[in-house]
C-alpha cells in the first residue's frame, strides 16, 4: 500500500512538473506567483488535474451514439432550463493550487532556459561545520547507539555462549554489547554571493515598469539561491541621488525628479568596498532603468565607474532597460558602445512582460 501511494505521489509530481514546464513562460510573465511565495515554497495555481482511468458499466445506460434518432439526424442544443443569468447546479472548472519547492522551481527554470551551473569565483572564505559519521565505538551517548550493531553483537555473544534458545529467541544486550556511532567534524568551504539590485525610481518609471523589475528579480533570485548556500541581497533606488532601502520599499517607492545613474553606481561600489570584498564574495549587480540619464557627463562617469571599479570586482554586471513612454532609452546604447565585447557586462532590453523570459536567459545564460 505504501509503495502504491509513493508511486501515485511521484506520478502526480511528474504531471505537475510537466505542466509547469509547458506553461513556464506564462508563469514567468505573471506577478501573481510572487504573492504566493512562502519561506521555501511557492503556491502555483494549475487547472484541475485528473488522472485518466477506465470506468466499466452496462451498455444500456445511454451515452454517446445511443438513444432515439436516425443516422445523420442533426442534434439540437437541447432544452435550456431557465433564463440567462440564473444560478446553475453543475460544477465549474476548478483550479488546484500546488505547493512547489523553490529549489524545484529553480531546476525547472534552469532546464527550460538551458542555464549552465555557476562556477563560483574567488576563494571560498566561509566554512561551515558538518558532522560526518566515520565509524563504530564501544562507548558513547545513548542517543548515538547503533541498535542494529548492538543487537547483532548481543546475538553473537548469546550463540557463542550457548545462551540463545531458538524456541524462545529473546536477545538482551548487556553493556559490553552496546555499539555507538562515532563522528568527525569537517569544515566545508562555502561560496558566498551577494545580489545588489539597483532601480531608477524617477517619475518616468511607472507601476508597469516596476512590476517587470519585480517579476524578473524574483526569478533571478530563485536561480542564484539554487547555486549558492550563502546569499545576501541589497537594494538601491535612485533618481538624482541614490540610497539603500529594504525589499518592500524597493518595489513600492515612487519618486520624481531627474535621473543621475552614477549615484547608484557609486553607492554600489561603496557597498562592495565596505561589506563585500571580491576575494570572499561572488558579486551580482543588477541595474534596471528606462535609459534616461542626466546628461552625457554623468554617462561618462558611469562608464568610468564600471570600467575601473565595478567590472573588475564582480562576476557579471547586468543592466536591464525597461521600455517607458517617457524614457529616451539612450543609456543602453552608450553602454553597448563601450562594453559590447566585454563578457562581464550583460545588457538586455525588456520592452514588455513577454520579454522577461528572454532577459533572464541573457543575464544568467553565461554561467558566471
Amino acid at each position: 500500500m505504501t509503495n502504491k501511494i509513493g508511486r501515485d505521489s511521484s506520478r502526480f509530481k511528474q504531471i505537475v512538473r510537466g505542466k509547469i514546464k509547458k506553461e513556464l513562460r506564462k508563469y514567468i510573465t505573471k506577478g501573481e506567483l510572487i504573492g504566493r511565495k512562502g519561506r521555501n515554497v511557492v503556491s502555483i495555481p494549475l487547472p484541475q488535474i485528473q488522472l485518466p482511468r477506465f470506468r466499466y458499466g452496462t451498455q444500456d445506460t445511454g451515452g454517446v451514439g445511443q438513444g432515439e434518432g436516425d443516422i445523420g439526424q442533426p442534434l439540437g442544443k437541447g432544452d435550456q432550463p431557465g433564463g440567462p443569468g440564473e444560478a446553475g447546479e453543475n460544477p465549474g472548472e476548478h483550479v488546484l493550487e500546488v505547493d512547489v519547492e523553490l529549489s524545484e522551481l529553480a531546476k525547472i527554470l534552469g532546464e527550460e532556459l538551458e542555464l549552465p551551473r555557476i562556477e563560483p569565483k574567488g576563494k571560498k572564505a566561509i566554512a561551515s561545520e558538518k558532522d560526518v559519521y566515520t565509524g563504530i565505538h564501544r562507548s558513547g551517548p545513548e542517543s548515538l547507539r547503533h541498535f542494529k550493531r548492538t543487537f547483532k553483537q548481543a546475538l553473537l555473544r548469546q550463540i557463542s555462549s550457548g545462551e540463545y534458545d531458538p524456541d524462545d529467541p529473546l536477545v538482551l544486550p548487556i553493556r559490553e554489547d552496546k555499539r555507538y556511532r562515532s563522528w568527525k567534524t569537517h569544515r566545508e568551504p562555502e561560496a558566498n554571493a551577494v545580489i545588489i539590485y539597483m532601480m531608477d525610481v524617477s517619475g518616468s518609471m511607472g507601476f508597469e515598469q516596476k512590476e517587470i523589475v519585480r517579476i524578473e528579480s524574483f526569478w533571478i533570485d530563485t536561480w542564484l539561491r539554487s547555486q549558492y548556500k550563502n546569499i545576501e541581497s541589497r537594494y538601491i533606488v535612485h533618481d538624482a541621488t541614490a540610497k539603500e532601502v529594504d525589499q518592500h520599499t524597493f518595489f513600492h517607492i515612487r519618486e520624481s525628479g531627474g535621473t543621475k545613474i552614477s549615484s547608484a553606481y557609486e553607492l554600489c561600489n561603496r557597498l562592495i568596498e565596505e561589506q563585500f570584498p571580491p576575494d570572499d564574495w561572488n558579486i551580482y549587480p543588477f541595474h534596471f532603468s528606462d535609459g534616461d540619464n542626466w546628461g552625457g557627463d554623468d554617462t561618462r562617469r558611469c562608464i568610468k565607474l564600471l570600467d575601473e571599479h565595478l567590472l573588475p570586482r564582480v562576476n557579471v554586471f547586468c543592466y536591464g532597460q525597461v521600455k517607458s513612454a517617457y524614457g529616451s532609452g539612450q543609456f543602453i546604447k552608450d553602454l553597448r558602445a563601450s562594453f559590447e565585447k566585454d563578457e562581464r557586462c550583460i545588457l538586455s532590453t525588456i520592452s514588455s512582460r513577454e520579454e522577461i523570459y528572454d532577459s533572464i536567459k541573457d543575464f544568467l545564460g553565461k554561467g558566471r
